[in-house]
């Protein structure tokens, strides 16, 4: 640990990390960092000799949030659809309520769009039984989210299997070739983003640095504080961190 600055503005953070000598700061080389223009000025303003890498977490949870808007779109719509379903039947006066279809695994539309949310953060291979049939029955009713979810899943392999820069390069045109080819709009504003960040998300393959270790402690504490409802003792709060996590 060097600083805790409090914000994110470049104006209020680069004058910190310049009281450290320039000597020093020289020795920095590489540092990661989300998709953020402050954070970027910061850097470049503070480190003169330094390669930045956009972090991996944040490109991925990019195209994670495509896939899910997708899905949310999704059961907008079959939400609405099943409330219209159960006004038309009030309004007929049918004897019996309106029942909406059921798959074979039990779930209605709604349910089986809800319930499918963390299989599709997940590879095929790390399913449950559970997983494997809920998502035949997804694929199967909503082909477009199985070719978003093999977007997502060609987008993961391309960070896990890729060992240098060049060849990352290459097959990373491939996969904007097929997100065109799809022609899925979450996805074609996504590979938008990917391409203003191109050349530091692909310096992630020098040396393969992440800071995820510092996003899943940030995400703990993040739990933490709404396991307690919030912080009103901070020094307390501090202590009770670092008892559980120090």
């Amino acid at each position: 640990m060097v600083a805790i600055v409090a914000g994110t503005k470049s104006t209020d953070v680069t004058p910190i990390l310049k009281k450290i000598p320039i000597d020093i700061r020289d020795t920095v080389l590489e540092v990661t960092l989300d998709m953020s223009n402050a954070m970027d000025s910061i850097i470049k303003g503070s480190f003169p000799k330094v390669t930045i890498v956009t972090d991996r977490f944040h490109v991925q949870q990019l195209i994670s949030e495509a896939v899910q808007e997708i899905r949310i779109a999704l059961r907008k719509k079959a939400i609405k659809e099943e409330s219209k379903a159960i006004l038309r039947a009030r309004k007929n006066k049918k004897k019996k309520a309106y029942q909406p279809p059921i798959y074979e695994n039990e779930d209605t539309k709604k349910q089986l769009l809800a319930r499918s949310r963390y299989l599709l953060f997940k590879p095929s291979s790390k399913w449950t039984e559970k997983q494997k049939q809920r998502a035949e029955i997804l694929f199967r009713e909503f082909p477009q989210l199985q070719h978003a979810y093999n977007l997502s899943m060609m987008f993961r392999s391309w960070y896990e299997n890729n060992t240098n820069k060049q060849q990352a390069k290459e097959d990373l045109q491939r996969w904007y070739t097929k997100v065109e080819e799809e022609n899925i709009e979450p996805f074609l504003v996504a590979a938008e983003s990917i391409k203003a960040y191109e050349d530091t998300i692909l310096n992630y393959f020098n040396n393969r640095s992440t800071n995820a270790s510092a996003e899943s402690f940030n995400a703990k504490l993040k739990g933490f504080r709404t396991l307690v409802r919030g912080v009103r003792d901070v020094k307390f709060f501090l202590f009770r961190v670092a008892k559980l996590y120090g």
